[in-house]
């Protein structure tokens, strides 16, 4: 008999950057009683519970940073060097956005020196063998970990709207394999992570070249039926090609305490409804209200009790 469980794995730090910002740009950082701006939580969560909606799933967890540094700076100590320090009103929320999600009975995952990304590629490589895996976050990196059993959900604009990635549907759109997306990244660079690539290679030559010649390595055999600039360029650029290649690789093998058990998706609880009154979380009380109304008028059933 088919196995019919299935996990989601969900990119805490991605959602609840995407929340706070889509909300903080208008100055509506929705203070409780306390003074505590809760905008960001409330976006985090609702995206989440809409998803469970969506998917429903039958294990659930939210994986998280742990502080800035990881191996990642120690590899390359520019790395994310680029990006500012987070508004004064998003730091409370990252502690609220964990005691939240506890609330709510959701495992919050995370381990010093990995970022959020490895510790779902850890989970989802070791969960893909016996349950289907959705990924939801809104960070492409994650395409990369696409599988015959993983799925990548990514957030598109507003809420319950998703770019939902297979490996067949990556392919269809960009002609490479999930795990030849790492050779593209380690080509084009990243911005936002702050690391080169190849620099003078972009976005539309390095998809070019890892069609043709499948791997970095293939690449750098046929360096010669390359354009002069762009065999100038990846020679000039050598060791910073393979340093952002192992920067743009998932990590995969995170030391982790995960038991898929203390995953499992219930619906939603007294505790969870007394912690979202608690804390004054109206956008979210209002969001299960809705989801409950729904429920009565349906004979199907609902994910959330």
């Amino acid at each position: 008999m088919e196995n019919r469980e299935h996990v989601l794995l969900v990119d805490g730090m991605a959602l609840l950057f995407r929340a706070f910002f889509a909300t903080s740009i208008s100055g509506q950082f929705m203070m409780n009683s306390k003074g505590l701006p809760t905008n960001g939580v409330q976006g985090f969560m609702k995206h989440l519970l809409l998803a469970v909606e969506n998917k429903r799933p039958t294990h659930v967890a939210v994986c998280w940073d742990m502080g800035s540094q990881t191996f990642r700076n120690e590899l390359y100590d520019l790395y994310k060097s680029n990006r500012n320090a987070p508004p004064i009103e998003l730091i409370p929320q990252f502690d609220l956005a964990k005691e939240v999600a506890s609330a709510f009975a959701l495992p919050n995952i995370g381990v010093a020196g990995y970022e959020a990304d490895d510790c779902i590629g850890t989970i989802a490589k070791k969960e893909q063998r016996q349950r289907k895996v959705t990924i939801l976050s809104g960070d492409k990196d994650l395409l990369q970990l696409l599988d015959d059993q993983i799925e990548v959900m990514l957030l598109q604009k507003g809420f319950g709207n998703y770019l939902t990635h297979s490996t067949q549907s990556f392919y269809e759109q960009y002609q490479i394999t999930p795990e030849q997306f790492i050779d593209v990244k380690a080509l084009m660079g990243d911005p936002s992570d702050g690391y080169p690539g190849v620099k003078g290679i972009g976005e539309k030559t390095a998809f070019k070249l890892v069609q043709q010649f499948e791997t970095i390595d293939g690449i750098l055999e046929n360096l010669a039926s390359l354009s002069p600039a762009q065999r100038r360029k990846i020679e000039e650029n050598l060791d910073m090609l393979h340093l952002s290649r192992r920067l743009a690789e998932v990590n995969c093998s995170v030391p982790l305490d995960w038991k898929v058990e203390e995953s499992i998706w219930e619906g939603i609880s007294p505790q969870a409804e007394e912690a979202v009154e608690e804390l004054e979380l109206k956008v979210l009380r209002k969001y299960l209200i809705g989801a409950k109304m729904a429920l009565n008028q349906s004979e199907i059933g609902s994910p959330f009790l």
